[in-house]
């Protein structure tokens, strides 16, 4: 079952923030921090109640959260040089790490792809990290393609004085 997420499971949207969090700390320790979670229970309780941003929670039998789709409504108008258009941004989809290659993320993508269809939005985008090629080969697999991408060039850190 695919429905909106209620204040009621935020514990757990946190307990699946930090799955997805740990996979990215993994693939780069760099830049994000072990054990960590992307928002807080508090900021997690003031999204739920902002209507830019919806968040669909797949369950079975409306108990534990199998899965997430974070999103964000995104609406690009008046540009000097691109067309106007409106979007559905998934911020973050996550399935628990017990249910994964059960089409959790699969039944997700797809909600949200009906749930834009049926509210006039013109497209879906998100990011994906580089370091998730099982992530890629996914959003590949539902008819997605490569729209942007980000580069980087590390530079050397100073010595620190002590």
């Amino acid at each position: 079952m695919i429905r909106p997420a209620e204040k009621r499971d935020i514990p757990e949207l946190y307990r699946l923030l930090g799955q997805v969090n740990n996979v990215h700390a993994e693939g780069r320790p760099d830049l994000f921090v072990m054990n960590s979670s992307k928002y807080t229970p508090e900021e997690l309780d003031a999204l739920l109640d902002d209507p830019n941003y919806p968040v669909f929670v797949c369950t079975e039998d409306d108990r534990a959260v199998q899965g997430y789709a974070f999103c964000q409504r995104q609406h690009y108008a008046g540009d000097h040089n691109m067309v106007d258009r409106r979007e559905i941004y998934i911020d973050d989809i996550c399935v628990d790490a017990a249910v994964r290659g059960q089409h959790v993320g699969t039944r997700l993508y797809d909600h949200v792809v009906a749930w834009a269809e049926a509210q006039g939005y013109d497209r879906i985008t998100l990011n994906v990290w580089s370091l998730n090629p099982t992530a890629m080969a996914f959003y590949q697999s539902l008819g997605m393609t490569p729209f942007k991408v980000g580069m980087e060039q590390k530079l050397p850190r100073p010595e620190r004085s002590r």
